[in-house]
């Protein structure tokens, strides 16, 4: 199956199924989930859900969060996967936020990755998310999904390959929506360990589907 025909049919799919996928992180502002995607590497969204209503009564917006201690902001997060390091980032982040952006999240990538805990799938996150960018934020999940569908190449071995792959053949308008198509699809069916083949909709252009089962598409 040719790679234009597998991205069809994902695009099929998931426009029909599922066309307005949403992150599962709870937030109510920009600033609110700029700090939870800080503190979701790694963890889950679930556990940084439980963590951020305490952390955002304290620190409803991004000045007290700046005026924090690191260890006040490390005995609200302690149960996150590297607290230390994200309370670190925390405080930094609200710092150049305030002092460089006037307290306003950027739309900006490069302004984004200009604060600390912000990489390039974060950064991503936030222009998707906020600013509905064509940026696709490539994580464990997209990473994974995505070869296992044959959408991006075998040679794609890092998330910038596979981010380039993944928005040759997905349009604009999608690519927002093909980010969280792809983890949510990580995260309940193609998992990593044991994937739910028998569950899952995409078998009939999965590469890894037809590996397994012999099947030729």
């Amino acid at each position: 199956m040719l790679k234009k025909e597998r991205f069809r049919h994902f695009l099929d799919y998931f426009t029909t199924n599922f066309p307005e996928p949403k992150t599962e992180l709870n937030f109510r502002n920009p600033y609110e989930l700029l700090v939870a995607v800080i503190l979701s590497a790694q963890c889950t969204d679930k556990r940084i859900n439980q963590v951020t209503p305490r952390l955002f009564d304290r620190f409803p917006e991004p000045e007290s969060l700046a005026a924090a201690s690191v260890e006040e902001v490390f005995s609200y997060i302690r149960s996150v996967s590297y607290p230390n390091n994200k309370a670190k980032h925390l405080v930094g982040m609200a710092k150049v936020l305030t002092e460089e952006f006037g307290s306003e999240v950027p739309a900006n990538v490069d302004d984004l990755q200009k604060m600390p805990g912000v990489g390039r799938k974060t950064a991503h996150v936030i222009t998707s998310l906020i600013f509905n960018q064509p940026t696709m934020a490539v994580d464990t999940h997209v990473f994974r999904v995505s070869h296992r569908l044959g959408l991006v190449p075998k040679t794609a071995t890092t998330p910038l390959a596979v981010e380039k792959a993944l928005v040759q053949y997905i349009p604009n308008q999608y690519v927002p929506k093909a980010h969280h198509w792809l983890i949510l699809h990580g995260r309940y069916v193609c998992i990593a360990r044991s994937p739910k083949c028998s569950e899952c909709a995409l078998t009939h252009f999965c590469q890894y589907y037809e590996k397994l089962s012999g099947t030729r598409m």
